[in-house]
Formats: C-alpha cells, structure tokens, sequence
C-alpha cells in the first residue's frame, strides 16, 4: 500500500486540523497607493486621462476592494491627476465603504438609474479612457456610447505590474500552498475503497476552512482510476478502487491569494506502468524547473518538460500519451494569470514572477499524473513554494 495513503477518517483528520493562515495581513495600503502612482504614471506616458477598473482582481490589486462582478455596474475610475472614483449601487454604499482599503469617495446609482451615464460625468472621464480587460464587452461598449471622450484597451497599463509579485504576495502564496499541501496529505489519509469523489471534495472545503480560509476550497477536482486521464474531470465520476490512480487537485485563498496544488498517487500497490509514467512525470517537472532561468523565455521552460517527454517516448507535442496541455501558468489574484509556460509565450522570466509546474502526461484509456507545485523567480533562479512530491510509494514524504 503506498505509504500515507489510507487507514484514517474524515473526523480524525479534520480533529488534527489547526489555524494555519490567522497570521496572515493584507497588502498593506501604502503599497496599494505606490500601485495606483505607478499606474498613473503609465496612464500619462500612454496618453491616457483615465482608466476604468471593473469589479474583479484588477479592482482589487490596485485599491485592496475585492468585488465581485456582476450585471451592477461596480469599478474605480482611476485619473492620471491623481484622482481615484468609485462607483456602485446606491443600495450597496455601506456594504462598499466596509470592504475599502484604499478610501475615496464612492459616486453611487439607483436601480432605474444608468450607472454608464454616471461614470462618463465623473470628473477626468471625459478625456481618453483606458478600460479593464477584465471588464465585459457589453459594459465596455455601453461605457463607450454613454461618454464624451474615447476609450481605448488598457490591457498592458493595467496587467504589466501583476506579472511580478513583491515580499507581501509572496508570503500569502506561500501560507496558502503550504496549507494546501497539509490538505493533501490528510486528505490521502481518509482514502478507502468505494469512497466518492463528492465525498473527498466536502472533506477538502472543510479542511481548508478548518485551517483558516475564509471561504473554504476555491475549487476542487477529485478523480479515480481512468478519470484521471482527464485533465479536469468527468460528467459521472467513479468510486475508488484497489489499485486506481488518485488526482486530486485543490486550493485556497487568503486576502484574494491563491494556492493550485495537484498530487497523484496509486491507491494500494503501483503497476509497473503506473509507476513509469509517474518517473517520467517527475522528471518533466523538474526539466521545467530547471529550466526556468532569469532571462530564459517562458516558451522555453514549456519545451524542456516536452524535450524529457519526447526522450521517455511520450508525445511528441500534444500527442498522448504525452502531455496534453501547457506546463504551468502564472498565480496570484487570480488562480489563472498571464504570464503562461507555454510555446509562443515568449515573455523573459523576471524576479518575483510565480508560476505552475504541471506538465501532465496523460495515458487514455488508463490513467494520468498531474504532479504540480508552484515556485518564484528570484535572482538567483527557481524557488519551490512548496516541496516537490517525493516518490510514486510515498508521495508525501
């Protein structure tokens, strides 16, 4: 039986859980003003007046509000002079000012009210306006036909500092991965044969919320056996088995800063297929790693997992068996986030950009292993977030 996996319960693990994540802080608000000064400065050397940004991560790295968005028209009109708007329902005021960091005034709408029209009489808004990439096409085409000025995508002033992240970001990825990965390692331990993925997935949100994330899992994909041959998952999932292959993919946040860790293993005694295509997904994992240089291409890190793949026979390319997707993505604000690992990304690794490691091969038919962990560039290289998985009989070390 592969060790760590099996032979406890749900209630015996969540009984072992303590606050892992209490001590954590959000961005403090004087690096939230150093954004938005940065991101004025940008504005004027792109000839912008103002720009909009629309409820989601971008409202949130820039002014600490984090909000949801929704058909209510909720954003920050940010102005090169320095200015900074909010905007949102009338109803919502108190609900708004509880969530800012970063104060400023909050220009508010009534239901029958067009919240578009509001914002193109804000003071600054009638000039040149960049919008959010985030922001709908609907609203981004009514916020165009309700103003005076023109408006124009901002996508790079807006995205260009989110792409490293400074000590304060790191530290919140780092409690949340290293919370995750203690997830994993309880969450293999309540494993038995016939249990369900539905019941797996409840224990993961508990446990999380256990060890201190507010809102539980973020998401959560559990598989068993020929599932796992599915990158994300199947319309009828099936119970557990002796022998099956387990994926199990999870994470959380704190203060809007995500983990994604995945974990493979076999549930009993490994085949000697099972425990190839594990080897190989071990060393394509670290092939990327070791390829993630300062001044090396992103493309470049995605080639050197497929180059390993290539030389086990796996692939080429996208070919399966081999490896169906990107090696890793950028994480933050958002679980998912430019810069990709991935041919044709050529962006230059920097200090203080943090990505997936997850190039997983795939056997259809059988089974497949996604070993992925998370690491930040320093200047001397790679970093680990978290302890890479140790091996196919041990996966938790």
């Amino acid at each position: 039986m592969t060790r760590g996996v099996g032979g406890s319960n749900a209630e015996a693990e969540l009984a072992k859980l303590t606050d892992r994540l209490s001590h954590c802080h959000p961005i403090p608000v004087e690096r939230l003003s150093e954004r938005l000064d940065a991101l004025r400065a940008r504005m004027k050397s792109a000839g912008l007046d103002a720009v909009w940004l629309n409820a989601g991560t971008n409202l949130t790295y820039y002014t600490g509000l984090r909000w949801r968005a929704s058909e209510r028209l909720v954003g920050a009109l940010v102005t090169a002079d320095g200015g900074l708007t909010y905007l949102g329902p009338a109803f919502e005021t108190g609900t708004l000012e509880g969530f800012m960091q970063l104060h400023a005034p909050l220009a508010t709408w009534e239901e029958h009210e067009d919240p578009h029209a509001l914002l193109a009489s804000l003071d600054g808004a009638s000039g040149v306006l960049g919008i959010d990439p985030a922001t709908p096409l609907a609203t981004a085409n009514a916020i165009a036909r309700a103003g005076s000025g023109s408006t124009g995508d901002a996508t790079d002033i807006i995205l260009s500092a989110r792409k490293t992240k400074d000590a304060d970001e790191i530290a919140l990825m780092q409690a949340t991965k290293t919370a995750t990965l203690e997830i994993h390692a309880a969450a293999a331990r309540i494993l038995r044969p016939g249990i369900s993925t539905g019941e797996v997935t409840e224990f993961i949100h508990a446990a999380h919320k256990a060890i201190g994330a507010p809102g539980g899992s973020t998401f959560c994909i559990v598989l068993f056996g020929p599932d796992t041959a599915f990158p994300h998952g199947v319309a009828q999932p099936k119970t557990l088995d002796e022998g099956d292959m387990v994926l199990i993919d999870t994470g959380c946040a704190i203060h809007g800063y995500q983990s994604d860790i995945t974990r493979s293993y076999v549930f009993g005694t490994p085949t000697d297929k099972q425990r190839e295509i594990w080897e190989a997904e071990k060393a394509c994992q670290l092939a990327a790693f070791q390829a993630a240089q300062i001044g090396a291409a992103c493309s470049a890190v995605d080639a050197a997992a497929r180059a390993e793949a290539e030389r086990r026979g796996l692939g080429p390319g996208y070919a399966l068996p081999g490896i169906p997707h990107r090696t890793g993505h950028g994480i933050g604000l958002d679980i998912h986030e430019a810069p990709y690992l991935v041919g044709g990304d050529d962006t230059t690794l920097e200090a203080g950009m943090c990505f997936s490691n997850e190039p997983m091969i795939c056997v259809p038919g059988e089974f497949g292993i996604r070993l992925e962990d998370h690491f930040y560039m320093t200047e001397t290289g790679p970093r680990w977030f978290t302890e890479p998985s140790h091996t196919i009989d041990d996966p938790f070390g």
